[in-house]
C-alpha cells in the first residue's frame, strides 16, 4: 500500500469539505480511488463488480456541480460501494450465486442504493459477499475468497466482507451492508472500521429479505461522523418497505459530540454466555469500559440476563435460507455453496410451530433488553470473541462447531430483538489484527449509540491506515 496519504485516504466528511473549499475535485477523489483498488484489490477480492467508466461519469457531472456552487445531495461526489446483495439499476446483483442469471434487466435500485443515487454519490462497484449472505465470512462459489487487508491470510469476516476490506483498505470511504446475524459488525470488527445495524426498519429495504424481520441494512465507514452522515441519506423513506420506520425528527449527526457524562452504561464482554473469550478481546473491551468510565459515564459489569439463543435463531435464520432457495432447481442446488445447502436442508425440517417457538423467544428477548435498558442505557460488548481467523474456513481450525454461528454468538441476539448495534474498533492484537467494540442501544435510540460511539472515537481514536498487506 502507498505509504503516504491520498485523496483516497480522506473520509466522506473530509471529501466534501476538500470539495466545498476548491482544493479538490470529485474527479480527483474518484480517479485516487479507483488507482487504489487497482492497488489493492488483487490481493483482497474486495470487490465483485467496477465499473470505472460509470464512476469517472458521475464524478465529472458532481464536479460541474461543485464548479457552479450547487452541489446536490448530502454526499454529491463521495465514492461508495454497493454490497452486492442490494438492487443496483444497469448492474446485475448475482448475490455470490451461479444461480442466478446476469442476463436480465436489472432496472431497480434497492431503496439505500436509491437514496445514493438521489444524494449523487459516486459509484465505484459492488462488493463481494457470501452466497446469498447467509454466513459470518466471505466467499462464495461465483466470486471466491475475501480476504482481510490486516492479513491476507486470514478472513474479512462477513457476510458484509467485501464492503469491510473495500473500506480499511481506502477503496472507497462510504459503503452499504447488510446484516441479519451480525453481517456489517463481524467484518468491522476483523477489519477496524465502523458499522452501524440500526433499529429495525431504520432503512428502508426492498425486496423484502427472505430471512424476515432479522435482515437490516447498514451504514459501513471509517468514522462515526461518516456513519451519521450516511445514516441520515439511507433513513429517507420509500413506499417499498412496508414496516420501515418514520423518518427522525433530526439529523443523526446532530448531537453527536455530546458525550456520555451520566450516561448508565454496563460491560458484558460475553453477554455472560460463559464462552471463550480471547484474552487480548477481553483486555481491550475492559480498557475501553475503563474510557468511558473517564468520560463521566456510569460504567458497571452487568449481563443482560440471557441464554445463548442459537437454536432458535438456526431455526429462523435456516428457514430463511430454505425459503430463499425453493425456487431452485436440483440442478442449481447442487451449485450452491455446501455449508448453504446444507442448512436450507436443515431449515426445511422445521414446522409452523417451531418457528413460532423460535419468534416466541425473540419477543421474550426483546421484553428482556427492554427492561435491561431501563437501568442501562447503551451496553459494551466485544463484537466478536474472537480476532480474524484463517480464510476460507466458515469456523476456525480445530472448532467443534461446523456453523458460523459457533464464533458468533454476541452480535446476533440483536438481531433477534431489533436493537441498533454499533462496532468500533478498540485496539489491536500483539499480532496486530483489529478488535472491535460493541456498543447496544435500546431500539429506536440510534442516535445515542452514535453519540457513544463518537465519544469513544475522540477519545482513543485510531489510525486510518492501511496494513502493508494489503
Amino acid at each position: 500500500m502507498p505509504a503516504e496519504r491520498t485523496a483516497a485516504d480522506l473520509t466522506a466528511t473530509e471529501l466534501l469539505d476538500a470539495y466545498a473549499r476548491g482544493e479538490l475535485s470529485p474527479v480527483e477523489a474518484t480517479e485516487a480511488t479507483l488507482r487504489r483498488i487497482t492497488e489493492a484489490d488483487p490481493a483482497l477480492n474486495a470487490f465483485c463488480l467496477i465499473d470505472a467508466d460509470r464512476a469517472l461519469r458521475q464524478a465529472r457531472q458532481s464536479e460541474q456541480r461543485w464548479h457552479r456552487g450547487q452541489p446536490a445531495g448530502r454526499l454529491d461526489g463521495v465514492p461508495v460501494s454497493i454490497k452486492d446483495i442490494f438492487l443496483t439499476a444497469g448492474w446485475p446483483t448475482l448475490r455470490g450465486s451461479r444461480t442466478i442469471n446476469p442476463h436480465q434487466q436489472w432496472s431497480v435500485d434497492a431503496p439505500a442504493v436509491a437514496r445514493l443515487r438521489e444524494h449523487n454519490a459516486v459509484f465505484v462497484g459492488k462488493t463481494t459477499t457470501p452466497e446469498l449472505a447467509w454466513k459470518g465470512v466471505t466467499d462464495s462459489p461465483l466470486h471466491g475468497i475475501t480476504r482481510n487487508p490486516w492479513d491476507t491470510a486470514r478472513t474479512a469476516g462477513g457476510s458484509s466482507g467485501g464492503a469491510a476490506a473495500a473500506l480499511a483498505a481506502g477503496m472507497a470511504p462510504l459503503a452499504i451492508g447488510t446484516d441479519g446475524g451480525g453481517s456489517v459488525r463481524i467484518p468491522a470488527a476483523f477489519c477496524g472500521i465502523v458499522a452501524l445495524k440500526p433499529t429495525y426498519g431504520r432503512i428502508p429495504h426492498f425486496p423484502a429479505s427472505p430471512y424476515g424481520t432479522l435482515a437490516h441494512a447498514g451504514p459501513m465507514t471509517t468514522t462515526v461522523t461518516d456513519t451519521a452522515l450516511l445514516l441520515d441519506v439511507l433513513c429517507e423513506p420509500d413506499v417499498r418497505d412496508w414496516s420501515a420506520l418514520q423518518p427522525p425528527a433530526a439529523s443523526f449527526c446532530e448531537g453527536l459530540d455530546s458525550g456520555v457524562r451520566g450516561l448508565r452504561i454496563a460491560v458484558s464482554v460475553d453477554l455472560g454466555f460463559g464462552i471463550p473469550v480471547d484474552p487480548e478481546v477481553a483486555a481491550a473491551v475492559t480498557a475501553a469500559a475503563e474510557v468511558f468510565e473517564s468520560l463521566g459515564a456510569v460504567v458497571e459489569h452487568a449481563d443482560p440476563g440471557f441464554a445463548d439463543p442459537v437454536e432458535d435463531f438456526h431455526v429462523l435464520w435456516f428457514a430463511g435460507a430454505a425459503k430463499s432457495t425453493e425456487h431452485l432447481t436440483a440442478g442449481q442446488r447442487a451449485q450452491l455453496d455446501p455449508g448453504l445447502r446444507e442448512i436450507c436442508e436443515q431449515g426445511l425440517t422445521y414446522s409452523a410451530q417451531d418457528y413460532l417457538e423460535a419468534t416466541n423467544t425473540r419477543m421474550l428477548l426483546g421484553q428482556r433488553m427492554g427492561a435491561f435498558h431501563q437501568t442501562h442505557d447503551v451496553l459494551l460488548t466485544a463484537t466478536v470473541p474472537i480476532p480474524a481467523f484463517e480464510a476460507g474456513r466458515e469456523v476456525p481450525a480445530g472448532s467443534a462447531h461446523p456453523r458460523w454461528t459457533s464464533w458468533t454468538p454476541l452480535t446476533y441476539p440483536f438481531n433477534m430483538t431489533q436493537q441498533p448495534a454499533a462496532s468500533v474498533p478498540c485496539g489491536h492484537t500483539s499480532a496486530g489484527l483489529p478488535i472491535g467494540l460493541q456498543i447496544v442501544g435500546p431500539r429506536h435510540a440510534d442516535a445515542l449509540v452514535l453519540r457513544a460511539a463518537r465519544a469513544y472515537e475522540q477519545a482513543r481514536p485510531w489510525p486510518r491506515t492501511h496494513h502493508p498487506a494489503a
